[in-house]
């Protein structure tokens, strides 16, 4: 098959039995890695006894454990029926609203050697921890956002889309976030062939998944020829016609306090005291000039880093990137104030990532360490440094929305076999 554009496949999705459960809004829940605190697994946990967390975020202590759990888990909820395969292969139409916020795509199982440009590098644990789990389970949990530029028009996979709406969907709910999801299949096969020919001269930006992209790609390279393990499950938006949200991730630097992340400084930034609470320190951040940073060390205490020393930006950052990139917050932030200045190494033991600032100013004072509160970058710089093939510091930037995790699954272990592969 010719990689010269993107090829979505339909699958014959796993979705859960909606007789078997409380509600579906009760069953779903955030990517895995939004959901980061404990006591947000434990929520999710307790809303359904079959909620997905069970599957995407497994507990114990045991790395090998959690992983057979979540696969014990899913063939448990296969042969209770909780979890049921889809008749028909199928792509998948998914909607998520929110007051005047509408998101609309196709989700499908993509082929993994198409024009897909990550922008952001990604950890190699996280990585090796996701594979892990999919080798285990033998599934795909949760789809990946990816975006592309269509004309913007109600024409090829956009047409599609909007056919399907006057129909019942397969699934309606509201989550505890505000937003409502729809979902709808589509098995025609002049839609089919539509949506690919409309996809197969188009590329694709990642906006939110490289952990997972990258596990997609190991998996495959571990079993060449197995077409399953050659496709990766999506969620693919034109975003000339539903731009997405471009929002911050913040880190939190558990073992620097915020004492000794200022005395380190020693003159290479002006820190100076931002007034709360942090709704209005974020607004002070996002009107500085140049790189800036706002670090915490709980909900009453802010201190606002800008200006930093020209000369030991011209020392620290690589000279070897185009100007866009080595002006970026998260560029300084890793190559001068983590790596030079505080000195910190880059695992996941020294820094966590975190989407909500709220999250990560209170994570730092429950740890004593130190939350840096970042600003989003804009989507058309990423794009940029994407199509230059140049990859921005992980966890740059946080799209959204994102899709809902537990809506549909894709099995990889050939139950959904329709003759074509395991995915039709």
């Amino acid at each position: 098959m010719s990689d010269a554009g993107l090829h979505l496949h339909p699958f014959r999705g796993l979705r859960y039995a909606q007789d078997r459960v409380s509600g579906l809004a009760a069953v779903t829940s955030p990517p895995y890695d939004v959901v980061v605190r404990p006591d947000g697994v434990q929520h999710l946990e307790t809303a359904d006894p079959y909620n997905i967390v069970r599957l995407i975020l497994p507990q114990a202590a045991d790395p090998a454990v959690r992983h057979r759990q979540a696969a014990d888990t899913l063939r448990r909820w296969r042969e209770e029926g909780v979890l049921a395969q889809d008749d028909r292969p199928a792509l998948y139409v998914y909607e998520q609203r929110s007051g005047e916020l509408l998101q609309r795509g196709l989700i499908g199982a993509l082929t993994l050697d198409g024009p897909v440009l990550p922008h952001e590098d990604v950890v190699p644990e996280i990585v090796a921890e996701r594979a892990d789990l999919m080798r285990a389970a033998a599934a795909n949990f949760e789809p990946l956002l990816l975006a592309y530029r269509g004309e913007g028009t109600v024409t090829g996979a956009t047409a599609v889309i909007e056919r399907a709406l006057p129909r019942t969907p397969l699934l309606a709910t509201t989550t505890e976030d505000g937003f409502a999801h729809r979902l709808w299949a589509v098995t025609d096969p002049d839609e089919l062939s539509a949506v690919h020919a409309d996809l197969s001269h188009r590329e694709a930006l990642i906006a939110d998944g490289h952990h997972r992209w990258a596990t997609y790609l190991r998996l495959r390279a571990e079993r060449p020829g197995e077409p399953a393990w050659s496709r990766g499950l999506v969620l693919l938006v034109d975003t000339a016609r539903y731009p997405l949200q471009v929002r911050a991730i913040h880190r939190v630097l558990p073992r620097l306090t915020l004492t000794d992340a200022l005395a380190s400084l020693d003159g290479s930034f002006r820190a100076r005291t931002v007034t709360g609470p942090l709704e209005r320190a974020m607004a002070e951040l996002s009107e500085t000039a140049g790189n800036a940073f706002l670090l915490s060390s709980g909900p009453s205490e802010f201190r606002l880093l800008d200006r930093p020393d020209a000369a030991l930006l011209d020392r620290t950052i690589p000279g070897d990137r185009p100007e866009t990139w080595r002006r970026l917050d998260a560029t300084v932030l890793h190559s001068t104030l983590l790596e030079r200045v505080w000195q910190i190494p880059d695992c996941p033991a020294d820094i966590s990532y975190l989407h909500s600032a709220e999250d990560a100013v209170d994570q730092a004072r429950q740890r004593g360490g130190t939350a840096v509160l970042m600003r989003p970058v804009v989507e058309e710089t990423v794009r940029e440094l994407a199509g230059q093939g140049v990859t921005m510091p992980r966890k740059s930037t946080s799209f959204g929305p994102k899709p809902a995790t537990g809506l549909v699954l894709r099995t990889l272990d050939g139950r959904d076999s329709s003759g074509g592969g395991a995915d039709g």
